[in-house]
């Protein structure tokens, strides 16, 4: 039977509240972007520069104006090691805030972070980073030193140029013997994510504080949850001992909280007989790696758990891929029981296909495009040229499409 691609209806999208214009390659993009992610960093910067940006329990706590003082002497110290304009500099540190410094000072210089899981095996990590051709690697524990030199702000970045080189989720799983896939996210799809995020998810800028569970080397918490918050003013939380989150809740005023079923399912008894009302937005972040392994009622289970825990809070269940700069599909969790195969609505400025000979019927491959939707793989024409059908990206998951536009696991 011949393969039919179907494309869906975008009325439906979860957080389209920015305008939208569909460009001449047929994308939906966001009108007044800034022209960089460090522009947008530095406007926030200064606008809040007495706010604490970054707490790491047990660690530092930085402001705003100490965290963008202290990426800034990164970024120069790099320059002293002859890093500029393009040139990779990997992250491969724990979470923390040093890895946020690390980062930001990687963005500063004008290099393209890589984004290097820090659980990874050192065979697994010198794979990534001989792929990525990194010139330069900011790694080792809280005593390892940075670089450091003379305050410098690269501010000459646009749109369409290379911003992050971020590895897919395959990089974590030891036991996987492909090599993960280096994905390429612009400015514009970074910048496309944040906007996404703060709309649909209505980010206040009153001090919201986010307490993020989900790793900073992956799309998802770094591009979905580290940056939107910085976007809005807001507190990124992070802690290293699983056994302090309860605690952290409580002490930190949390408000929002991110992490995968299976991470939020790990913390559950450490969160047994705790009633954070204080809590108001609780964030479920699937990935399409993880979707054909995961039992959807063991999701269920997670937000039936996740209600009594956070009783006021609203629950947002988002699923995506790297290659969707970490987030595709989103919906919010009234506090009705949902179907457990039920995954969400497009989101932001991302569209909908289905692929194959049912695609007509509602069933098929799932295919993605978005302003927040890679343009390519790093050095892999042929992966691209195999996983793109013009400009949709094939998620290799089958789904079927109802006539509401919500998309579901396939039966």
């Amino acid at each position: 039977m011949a393969q039919l691609l179907v494309e869906y209806p975008q009325s439906r999208n979860t957080g389209c509240g920015n305008p939208l214009a569909r460009g001449a390659d047929g994308v939906l993009r966001y009108g007044n972007l800034n022209p960089a992610l460090t522009e947008l960093l530095d406007v926030q910067v200064h606008s809040f520069s007495g706010r604490e940006a970054v707490v790491e329990i047990g660690g530092p706590r930085l402001t705003y104006r100490q965290l963008w003082h202290s990426a800034s002497r990164i970024a120069g110290g790099l320059q002293e090691h002859g890093i500029g304009y393009g040139d990779r500099v990997a992250v491969r540190m724990p979470v923390g805030a040093r890895w946020v410094q690390a980062f930001l000072g990687a963005l500063l210089s004008g290099a393209v972070p890589v984004l290097v899981h820090d659980g990874l095996s050192d065979e697994a990590a010198a794979r990534v980073l001989s792929d990525s051709r990194a010139d330069f690697v900011l790694g080792g524990g809280a005593g390892a030193e940075l670089p450091d030199g003379a305050a410098f702000i690269d501010d000459g970045a646009s749109l369409s140029e290379l911003a992050l080189l971020c590895y897919t989720s395959g990089a974590v799983a030891h036991e996987d013997p492909v090599l993960p896939r280096g994905v390429e996210l612009t400015n514009e799809n970074l910048l496309s994510a944040v906007r996404s995020m703060v709309g649909a998810l209505d980010l206040p800028t009153d001090g919201l504080r986010n307490l993020v569970l989900l790793p900073l080397a992956h799309a998802s918490g770094c591009v979905d949850q580290l940056l939107p918050t910085f976007a809005v003013g807001g507190t990124v939380v992070l802690v290293p001992d699983p056994a302090l989150v309860a605690e952290t809740i409580v002490a930190e005023r949390i408000d929002t909280v991110a992490a995968t079923p299976r991470i939020f399912a790990g913390l559950l008894p450490e969160l047994a007989g705790l009633r954070a009302e204080g809590v108001r937005q609780v964030c479920n972040a699937g990935h399409r790696t993880e979707l054909a392994a995961t039992d959807p009622g063991t999701s269920e289970v997670v937000a039936a758990a996740l209600r009594e825990v956070f009783p006021l809070a609203r629950q947002w269940s988002v699923w995506g891929a790297t290659e969707t700069s970490g987030i595709g599909l989103a919906l919010a969790d009234q506090g009705e029981t949902l179907p457990a195969d039920l995954l969400g609505f497009a989101f932001g400025g991302t569209e909908l296909a289905l692929w194959g000979p049912h695609a007509a019927a509602g069933h098929g491959e799932l295919l993605c495009r978005g302003p927040n939707v890679t343009p390519r793989y790093w050095n892999d024409p042929e992966t691209t040229e195999s996983r793109f059908t013009g400009s949709w990206f094939h998620t290799g998951n089958e789904v079927d499409i109802d006539e509401r536009g919500l998309v579901h696991r396939a039966g």
